[in-house]
């Protein structure tokens, strides 16, 4: 006798099959009983509730966070069916007529699927209407919005259960993500009230994706048109921090001869929507877009995806890596990493109530961890999400194609683990770290654990090496952290034991730093060093006796970064040497004649071919910005002032006037230093600079001490190039 299921599969989508999961997970929505779903992007959540919808009477209720996903899903419905009535969106974006229509459609029973902003939901109008229609069941999508310790929170979906209970309540809930660790999977069950669910759970093992996190520098900008450059015609989505920042490197690609569009929250909806079915029809190569807003796209050939800043979770950062190679096929994920970043992005919790700075500032740390880890990416995601990949190297990711070497650190993990069962479970990691390390300040002396016999034990070691024991031990389960209290480590059973019956625990070592060159880079990657080192370091000699000439230190000349560029796309006249970063039409002028010729001559000596297309072109609206900058100092206008017109925080505005005062203009911020800083520090600064070798503003907090704020030093910076290399 035939399976109906199978029969309405095929019908509806044509599938002879499902995958994973799937058959189970709808069988027990049709035996209306509720079910929570985790399944990776790509794995196909959305038939779960769409076929059921098709299948049973009356209308299924799906809650979706994102305007765009719903009318990709509406339109892909309207497509297997042949009327237009079968699925309908009710949210903001409609005017009364349209709404109108929907209920009508709704009410008449023609509509199997209605998709709702949980805002749409909460309103009386539409609880009340939804009262006379009956209700199939309610399918709550993208479901880890409910949990603040999920990477999209929203406090509508907090308000869910009171109004399904208010419209019909016993009926049968669906949640479905793609991204949930236990603690957020513990939150979604509690907040939606589920009835002994039934969790189904996909590995979240995508084999086909290979990550990559890169060190940020300052040549991020060209490292990221090289990659692109490098896989022509590819689809790819680059993530950034800032609406600004997406605006403007979107502008970047396509000066570079790149289809890029943008795609932010702040944009018009009209060319948001304009901008997505451009890529969706591949009329556009790549998107640009912020790490906070989702896409809500289902493109199956997403060859890659760039996160030019960090994410502020994991699950973020799954999330969107996860667009990538949904086909099965090719999926490259790099990240650009920065710890600055992090920073700026803890500071934009500022304000916030204290608990949800706390929840944050715990999933930048597990952000941090990753990024920093050299440990097999794919091990430490999938431990985060609950799961363990039991190979030693998964063969596609930077840290098993380059592994670091390892070291025992047995002993060393016996004391972790007896500190945490002395300290009985209570305190997170960086307590456990100050008891090991033998802090005797503030709470470790008031709880009188300055007492405890782990006190002290591991003194000699750094924050960093316990930190990673620590981190490998939750990989290896003999710790986790406590779901109700996140953060508190936590002792296993599998700890337990090993404190009894030690064995080898090997970490990778600190010893060995990774050399950003030695890091197997993509085709056209690129780490940022000089193409030609004969060119880099003749250059090098060459500024050194410019800057003798000149009586100051080197790098006011030009930085390094500018002559690895000079190194790599050989210049040869002014108008190619102002392109060059960090070099602008004053410096150009001053410094360059000299520069060029030597180019020129070792150009024609060695019969080499200058690689013009790899020449990473800046864009007028950054100029224009620069321009603006420079009139506003000038009419001696307060640098916040100045950043907030412009969209920047302070220091995104600090890095827009250094790179404005390296490339060789002249300005004078004197009215803004004499505000902020004491002018005993700003003689002290300028003192510092004139007599070091290199303008590093670690070396100069090293140097100085912590009397000077990172903030003093950079403003001083900027006044001491200005004066000099000006």
């Amino acid at each position: 006798m035939p399976d109906v299921l199978y029969e309405e599969l095929k019908k509806y989508f044509g599938f002879d099959a499902f995958k994973g999961n799937q058959e189970a997970i709808i069988r027990n929505v049709l035996n209306g009983k509720d079910t929570f779903v985790r399944m990776p992007t790509g794995g196909g959540k959305s038939l779960c509730y769409q076929l059921p919808a098709l299948m049973l009477p009356g209308t299924a209720i799906v809650v979706s966070p994102l305007i765009a996903l719903m009318k990709n899903q509406v339109d892909a419905i309207r497509f297997v069916s042949d009327k237009n009535s079968v699925a309908h969106v009710l949210n903001s974006s409609l005017n009364k007529a349209q709404v109108d229509e929907v209920k009508s459609d709704v009410s008449s029973g023609k509509t199997k699927l209605l998709y709702v902003a949980p805002e749409s939901l909460t309103k009386e109008e539409n609880i009340e209407f939804l009262k006379g229609v009956e209700i199939s069941f309610y399918a709550i999508d993208e479901a880890h919005c409910i949990s603040e310790w999920g990477h999209d929170f929203r406090p509508e979906y907090r308000e869910l259960r009171p109004v399904i209970d208010k419209i019909s309540p016993g009926k049968p809930v669906i949640a479905l993500t793609a991204t949930a660790t236990l603690k957020v999977q513990h939150d979604i069950t509690k907040n939606l009230a589920l009835k002994d669910p039934v969790i189904f759970k996909s590995s979240f093992n995508r084999p086909n994706l290979y990550y990559q996190v890169r060190k940020k520098t300052k040549d991020v900008d060209r490292d990221i048109v090289k990659f692109i450059l490098s896989h022509p015609n590819k689809s790819g989505i680059v993530y950034c921090m800032s609406r600004n920042k997406v605006t403007t490197f979107a502008q970047i690609l396509c000066a570079n001869g790149i289809k890029a569009l943008p795609y932010h929250a702040g944009m018009d909806a009209k060319e948001r929507a304009e901008n997505q079915d451009a890529f969706l029809s591949e009329r556009a190569d790549v998107i640009v877009a912020t790490i906070a807003f989702g896409m809500g796209i289902d493109k199956p050939d997403v060859r890659f995806v760039i996160h030019y800043d960090m994410p502020k979770s994991l699950e973020g950062y799954y999330q969107e890596t996860g667009r990538a190679g949904r086909d099965g096929g090719e999926g490259l994920c790099v990240a650009f990493y920065s710890r600055k970043d992090l920073e700026k992005l803890e500071k934009f919790m500022q304000g916030k109530p204290i608990s949800e700075q706390e929840i944050g500032r715990q999933l930048l740390e597990e952000t941090a961890a990753y990024a920093e880890s050299r440990v097999c990416r794919r091990k430490l995601l999938l431990h985060y999400f609950g799961e363990e990949y039991k190979q030693d190297n998964c063969g596609s990711c930077d840290n098993c194609l380059m592994p670091a070497k390892q070291v025992e650190a047995k002993e060393l993990l016996v004391n972790v683990l007896l500190a945490v069962q002395e300290l009985k479970g209570k305190f997170k990691e960086d307590y456990v770290i100050k008891v090991l390390l033998g802090d005797d300040s503030g709470d470790v002396t008031s709880f009188e654990h300055d007492k405890l016999e782990c006190f002290g034990t591991c003194e000699d070691v750094s924050e960093e090496l316990l930190s990673i024991i620590i981190r490998q031990a939750f990989i290896e389960g003999y710790l986790e952290k406590d779901i109700d209290n996140y953060g508190l480590l936590k002792l296993t059973s599998s700890g337990k034991k090993y404190i009894k019956k030690p064995v080898s625990f090997k970490i990778p070592s600190l010893e060995e730093e990774e050399d950003e060159e030695d890091v197997p880079q993509m085709a056209g990657g690129g780490s940022g060093g000089a193409v030609d080192p004969i060119l880099f370091s003749m250059m090098k000699d060459l500024r050194k006796k410019v800057a003798q000439h000149n009586k100051v230190p080197t790098y006011v000349i030009f930085q390094d970064v500018s002559l690895e560029a000079m190194a790599t796309f050989y210049p040869i006249t002014m108008e190619e040497l102002q392109n060059i970063q960090g070099v602008g039409a004053g410096k150009a002028k001053r410094y360059g004649k000299e520069f060029i010729a030597l180019i020129k001559r070792h150009v024609e000596d060695n019969d080499i071919e200058r690689p013009e297309d790899l020449r990473v072109k800046t864009v007028p609206n950054k100029s224009k910005v620069k321009l603006a900058i420079v009139k506003q100092i000038d009419l001696r206008v307060a640098l916040d002032d100045i950043a907030n017109s412009h969209n920047l925080d302070i220091e995104e505005l600090l890095d827009e006037i250094e790179a404005i005062v390296y490339s060789g203009t002249r300005i004078s911020i004197d009215y803004a230093i004499d505000d902020l800083i004491d002018p005993d520090h700003v003689e002290d600064i300028y003192d510092y600079f004139k007599t070091s070798t290199t303008d590093s503003i670690e070396d100069a907090e090293d140097e100085l001490g912590d009397e000077y704020s990172r903030e003093e030093i950079r403003l001083v910076r900027i006044k001491f190039l200005s004066d000099l290399a000006n």
